[in-house]
């Protein structure tokens, strides 16, 4: 196990947190929040010449290092940890101006990830609407009998972004027929048959699928005809 005067890793310039009530060697203050070490004895930060720094908690990664690219002078704060043996980092020192400014910059990158992710936004719902107007006309064609506003709704529906439904999957976003199928499918089951009521009453899913697989076909068989009879 190391002692408490077991050096930190060389940071640089290093200001320690004491763990104790410690007084500067040289003007008496104490006891001090923050030290460095000199010769093996405490000076206050003052006497030490950082005494305009200002302490930046750990925490920020991209603040911390923007502030001490922004100052020209810096000090790593360090505190040993008796548990682990080992002294730890707990911030930096650095220039007032050169806080002020990283934080600016750290600002400007937040306005630019927002501006940037409402542009991504405003793509993706672009490409929601070209994909689902695309799936809603596979519908059609498959099935021309299918109300323009239904097919605009079943492709809606199965294309949700994060729904994890067929207009997502690597077949849907294909759109292959089985993937369009499967969707108009599910569309009649739940909003053309009793289906939902049956799952309510307690008959197993499968049941239910067999009980109301005609009344699907005919809504299917109805949407194609309407198909062949203008084609006719």
């Amino acid at each position: 196990m190391a002692s408490r005067t077991t050096p930190p890793p060389h940071f640089g310039l290093v200001v320690h947190q004491p763990l104790g009530r410690r007084h500067c060697s040289a003007c008496r203050r104490g006891p001090l929040p923050l030290l460095v070490m000199e010769n093996g004895v405490p000076r206050c930060l003052d006497c030490a010449d950082l005494g305009h720094l200002v302490f930046l908690p750990r925490g920020d990664t991209a603040l911390t290092r923007r502030a001490r690219e922004e100052s020209t002078l810096s000090a790593v704060v360090v505190r040993f940890n008796r548990r682990k043996g080992r002294y730890e980092r707990q911030g930096v020192l650095v220039e007032e101006e050169a806080l002020s400014r990283a934080e600016q910059r750290c600002l400007a990158d937040a306005e630019a990830r927002r501006r940037r992710r409402a542009r991504d936004a405003r793509r993706r719902a672009a490409e929601d609407v070209r994909f689902t107007t695309a799936f809603a006309a596979e519908i059609r064609g498959l099935y021309p009998g299918c109300p323009e506003e239904r097919a605009r709704a079943i492709a809606g529906h199965a294309s949700a972004r994060g729904s994890g439904r067929v207009g997502r999957s690597a077949a849907g976003r294909a759109l292959s027929e089985g993937a369009v199928i499967s969707a108009v499918v599910a569309s009649v089951r739940h909003l053309d048959t009793p289906y939902d009521r049956l799952l309510m009453s307690g008959v197993p899913r499968h049941e239910a699928r067999r009980r109301i697989a005609a009344a699907v076909e005919t809504v299917l068989r109805s949407w194609q005809a309407a198909g062949l009879g203008s084609a006719g």
